[in-house]
């Protein structure tokens, strides 16, 4: 198996879960290393060897428990802020254990809550984060009052509640920045969303004609210049050329002024849907201007193209539009024209322009090919 293969094995393919994973393992590292630490302090006969044994055991079934945690957790339903609080958990008792048995170390064992408090920032709420502290602190404040109070020689009560009163003064205060520093990791999350959002939005009003909801001239004209670049390629068909189609819209000036601007949107409206829905995949049509658009169709004989025309003027034919069709059917007249060798399709669409003209003059209401 490759090394990408059993790192999806182990750690999973999603991002947000492989995001998760790298905490657990940063979290793994430094169990180790402390746990490392722990059974050298032992067999150097500092504190009990087999405390030691029995803390690093406990820890690394934790581990390996915590692992299965995240990563199937989520195929079971556990979120990860519980997850990530069943971990800290685990994290509180193995520093009350280690506190007990590290004997003049006991005092560096503190600095695991203000740890274990920290990791939890990326995964709960401020207030989860404190309420989390709050256990740690009943947690070890519980154990060294029994301590303190079982054995003052080696647990000396004014020693253990200044040391207490530092930790939970160090705690709180590592909570407190923790809590802001998720607020603002919140807040940036929040904007940089709104900015995504606004990003696509700028992006469909850049590219998307806003009545119509088709592709408007500035993002035609791109279309039109990656049609070219794609045939200059080779990707096009050999034996079928790009035909360029602008259809306008008979009558559409005197649909404004009988019956306003708001019928002649939905006018506008009724002719894009009723366009598009007779289009293929690869056809493109655009809001040129106006009442005018253009329809760009890759790949495509004249004879095929003009089927598709004649597809769309049908449909149009039938458009019922209140208080527009009662006295006269919508109608467009079109020209049709296929590209030419490899000539720019700026060319394409003057010739269909032409051929548009003469629809229009020789009575309109039906597509001319040039």
């Amino acid at each position: 198996m490759s090394a990408s293969g059993l790192s999806r094995l182990l750690f999973g393919a999603d991002p947000k879960l492989r995001r998760m994973m790298f905490y657990w393992s940063a979290t793994a590292a430094l169990y180790t290393v402390f746990m490392g630490l722990l059974v050298e302090v032992g067999q150097r006969g500092l504190i009990d060897r087999g405390d030691a044994l029995g803390l690093t055991a406990y820890a690394g079934g934790g581990i390996v428990l915590s692992y299965l945690l995240v990563r199937l957790g989520a195929r079971h339903g556990l979120a990860p802020t519980g997850a990530a609080a069943l971990q800290a958990v685990f994290g509180i008792t193995c520093n009350m254990w280690a506190y007990v048995i590290t004997g003049p170390f006991r005092a560096a064992t503190l600095m695991g809550l203000m740890v274990v408090v920290v990791f939890c920032t990326f995964a709960l709420r401020p207030r989860q984060t404190l309420a989390l502290t709050a256990v740690g602190l009943v947690g070890m404040g519980t154990t060294m009052w029994w301590h303190q109070l079982h054995d003052p020689a080696h647990y000396p009560p004014l020693v253990e509640a200044v040391t207490f009163a530092i930790m939970a003064g160090c705690s709180l205060a590592v909570t407190v920045l923790t809590g802001e520093a998720s607020k603002l990791r919140a807040r940036l999350k929040a904007q940089k969303e709104d900015l995504v959002k606004a990003l696509d939005t700028i992006r469909i009003l850049a590219t998307v004609d806003e009545l119509t909801a088709l592709s408007n001239r500035r993002h035609m004209n791109e279309m039109l210049a990656e049609e070219e670049r794609r045939h200059v390629h080779g990707a096009g068909s050999p034996d079928r050329e790009t035909c360029i189609a602008l259809l306008d819209i008979d009558f559409f000036k005197q649909i404004n002024d009988r019956h306003g601007h708001a019928a002649g949107d939905e006018v506008l409206r009724s002719f894009a849907a009723a366009a598009r829905a007779e289009l293929r995949a690869n056809d493109v049509l655009a809001r040129w201007g106006g009442e005018e658009f253009l329809l760009m169709l890759p790949d495509t004989g004249e004879a095929a193209a003009k089927l598709v025309v004649e597809r769309i003027r049908a449909r149009v034919g039938r458009l019922l539009v209140d208080g527009v069709t009662e006295e006269r059917g919508i109608s467009f007249s079109a020209g049709l024209t296929a590209r030419r060798g490899a000539e720019a399709l700026a060319d394409t669409v003057n010739r269909a322009d032409k051929a548009l003209y003469q629809a229009k003059s020789s009575g309109r209401d039906r597509v001319i090919v040039a």
